[in-house]
């Protein structure tokens, strides 16, 4: 219906979405290369699905007419701005470095904002001995093991993603195992879905 009521829109849509949602995409994007695949699409006019603050950023980067659904992450949405501003006041050493997912108002409190991965990267590059992390708390063990001479702190304490914590060791090793579960896609959606995919593996 949306699609239909922006018709002369580009649809760009989260990688982390539906078979359908990416059948009815120009193209697929991550978190990372969201702004270098807006760029890369030859209308001046997005529709982006589905996350709102997503988008927002990368509104500001790439200065696009974006459409915004109206969806976000639930994870990244338990970060508060109040809650940044009370751990900067305790650490006022610290650096905050948030991903873009996270509300508008906890991005303009970041010393730093992008995906996970380059998240990862800043974290080794900053010289900051204390780091807030505004991100799902699964990154805390890469991070204290790649950078063992900082410190970082968790936004707070209840941003665990439900949907990530699904997915185990003993599940991926029974379904390489057993090739199963089988998820079946209609193939015509399937053609469409990965198209989109593909179409940004070629810009990436």
């Amino acid at each position: 219906k949306r699609k239909k009521q922006l018709n002369d829109y580009a649809v760009v849509t989260y990688i982390n979405s539906s078979a359908a949602v990416k059948a009815e995409s120009d193209i697929c994007c991550t978190s990372s290369n969201a702004v270098k695949v807006i760029e890369s699409v030859d209308n001046n006019k997005i529709l982006f699905t589905p996350d709102k603050n997503l988008a927002l950023w990368a509104k500001e980067k790439t200065g696009k007419e974006i459409a915004i659904w109206p969806g976000f992450c639930p994870t990244h949405h338990l970060i508060k701005a109040d809650q940044i501003s009370e751990l900067k006041k305790q650490y006022p050493d610290s650096e905050f470095m948030a991903h873009p997912e996270c509300t508008p108002e906890v991005c303009a409190l970041a010393d730093f904002v992008g995906s996970t991965s380059k998240m990862f990267d800043y974290a080794q590059s900053s010289k900051a001995k204390i780091i807030i992390v505004g991100s799902e708390m699964g990154m805390l063990h890469r991070l204290k093991k790649e950078n063992k001479d900082k410190i970082f702190l968790l936004a707070n304490k209840q941003v665990v993603c439900p949907n990530m914590k699904k997915t185990t060791l003993e599940k991926i090793r029974n379904s390489l195992v057993d090739l199963e579960p089988k998820i079946i896609v209609d193939e015509e959606i399937r053609e469409r879905a990965l198209a989109s995919v593909q179409k940004m593996l070629e810009v990436s």
